[in-house]
């Protein structure tokens, strides 16, 4: 997991090769212009997903994790408290494997709870669990879903 302002986004380029696009995508466009819902920017590789409305409560709210995409999750207003634990600490899955939605829910607990505030990114890897939205405010932000296997 990372955690990081946008203006230092130039420091994780070479994680992945797509990246560079993902953090020009966040940095040029007119974000708060965009309407919700899913775009594409590179196919199924690359595309971002905006969502604006009400933060969730932490009770009954679950971590989530992630095979196939990591999570690039900027916040353009409010602040997201999200939860964080690393997968392999998770122990009580709930439900199965989405191959579909690519997702799988946790019942445990977070081990680090996080206020994300605009400006700033996380970034989740496959082996990051987490649980977004958290707040009794509005929450309007970006997904960037990358694809692992675009990697090379």
């Amino acid at each position: 997991m990372i955690l990081d302002f946008l203006g230092n986004a130039h420091r994780y380029h070479a994680l992945h090769r797509l990246f560079p696009l993902a953090f020009e995508f966040l940095r040029t466009e007119p974000l708060c212009r965009i309407p919700e819902g899913r775009h594409a920017i590179d196919g199924d590789g690359l595309y971002a997903s905006i969502s604006r409305g009400e933060g969730r409560s932490r009770e009954g709210a679950l971590l989530e994790a992630h095979r196939k995409y990591i999570d690039i999750q900027f916040i353009l207003k409010g602040i997201d408290t999200m939860g964080w634990k690393s997968r392999e600490g998770c122990l009580r899955p709930s439900g199965e494997y989405d191959p579909v939605r690519d997702i799988e829910f946790f019942e445990d607990l977070p081990d680090v709870w996080i206020p994300v505030q605009p400006n700033m990114f996380t970034i989740f890897f496959p082996e990051d669990a987490h649980l977004p939205l958290i707040s009794s405010d509005r929450i309007d932000k970006v997904v960037l879903k990358i694809a692992v296997e675009s990697a090379m």
